[in-house]
């Protein structure tokens, strides 16, 4: 019978494969598509800054939630651009299909719950769902409206959605964002000051799609980016939470998953197995903070002291909801070098004892269940490859 520990991993490795499902939106720089796996993460993000804007009762971390989720049928369906011809109906019964297969790895009472919340933000008739849409329709106007050179077929997709599309419903579930959207459109400054301050951290935290990490993703077809990343382990903090050695708040821990590797757009990623005297540590130390003042700081200043507060607390890795987020940010990387034959640890030359002293330390103080399991699918790569 297999472990409801076994059928987590068995969700969390396959809705992987979100990174490989391009969207037809570029990053910011214009360098490739938006993939739409950073484009959940960046959504969440979205969720998170514009919290301020959402209507009464609707909860913050639920909305978060959706939109990690709701992406997550195009893994078997694709995406499907919203200027393109479409069967629609065809398309929602494909999807149908695919949240039940995906969902359905989960065990029972799980998976139940997060197929609910993904039918919820499809219908969009409670609160939540609802802001959580608008953010959905907005992300994609905005990346296109603060490109360093939009496609003129983007600017024209753009102001047709804004016009006649379905952006239209912004009007009412986020006249702030269609107000800026329409300003950015006729080429003029946003005139709301905070608003244009979220927008322009929103901007620059889109950078994050651009650093890569040592681990490749798991088709080992090229490297995964910080904010693809971000997006899995927010996953594996959330289905993996009743297996914290502690009482954890899950919403925290999300949001400092969030969070916690935007300080990569300054200071870049450093591989866990680099071999770094205390120099260079100190050296690595200050440039991350000197990059979370400067991220955050793009922020109104009591949103951006919050950040820096919460990117802190995960760093110092001391409070049970920090403790955890460091146990689940070791976790994932294990298990995309497993799917590529080794990956990382074959290029920095990594051991059992430097994996049990850098990663699985760190794991089990958070998890010890997760890492009994997870050691126990790593150790075979480790003896066949005399590394013990």
């Amino acid at each position: 019978m297999t472990s409801d520990l076994q059928q987590q991993f068995d969700f969390l490795s396959e809705i992987e494969r979100l990174r490989q499902v391009d969207r037809q939106t570029l990053l910011l720089d214009g360098s490739r598509p938006e993939n739409s796996a950073e484009h959940s993460w960046h959504l969440a993000l979205y969720a998170l800054v514009f919290a301020p804007y959402a209507p009464p009762g609707v909860s913050i971390p639920r909305v978060i939630q959706m939109l990690l989720l709701h992406d997550i049928v195009e893994i078997d369906v694709g995406d499907h651009p919203i200027d393109e011809p479409t069967n629609w109906t065809a398309v929602a019964e494909a999807e149908d299909r695919a949240q039940k297969r995906i969902f359905g790895l989960l065990p029972d009472v799980q998976g139940q719950a997060l197929k609910a919340l993904w039918q919820e933000f499809e219908a969009a008739e409670t609160v939540d769902a609802r802001f959580a849409k608008a953010l959905d329709y907005c992300q994609p106007i905005f990346q296109t409206l603060c490109a360093v050179s939009p496609p003129v077929d983007h600017m024209r997709v753009v102001k047709e959605n804004l016009t006649t599309g379905r952006a239209t419903t912004l009007k009412d579930r986020f006249p702030e964002a269609f107000s800026a959207a329409n300003t950015l459109l006729a080429g003029q400054e946003i005139e709301d000051e905070a608003f244009a301050a979220r927008l322009a951290f929103l901007s620059e935290a889109d950078r994050l799609k651009t650093i890569l990490r040592a681990s490749r993703i798991a088709t080992g077809t090229r490297f995964e980016n910080s904010a693809e990343h971000s997006w899995h382990i927010m996953l594996y903090g959330w289905v993996l939470a009743d297996h914290s050695a502690a009482d954890i708040q899950a919403h925290r821990v999300l949001t400092m998953l969030l969070l916690h590797d935007l300080v990569e757009i300054d200071a870049g990623d450093v591989p866990i197995h680099s071999k770094l005297d205390a120099d260079s540590l100190a050296r690595i130390e200050a440039e991350e903070l000197a990059a979370a003042q400067r991220l955050f700081g793009l922020l109104p200043e009591a949103q951006g002291d919050q950040y820096l507060k919460i990117w802190q607390e995960f760093e110092a890795s001391q409070s049970p909801d920090a403790i955890f987020a460091k146990s689940i940010d070791r976790v994932q990387p294990v298990l995309l070098n497993i799917a590529t034959g080794g990956g990382s640890w074959i290029e920095y030359d990594v051991t059992l004892p430097q994996i049990d002293a850098r990663v699985g330390a760190k794991v089990a103080r958070g998890a010890p269940k997760v890492w009994d399991h997870v050691r126990a699918r790593l150790l075979p790569w480790f003896t066949e490859h005399d590394r013990l």
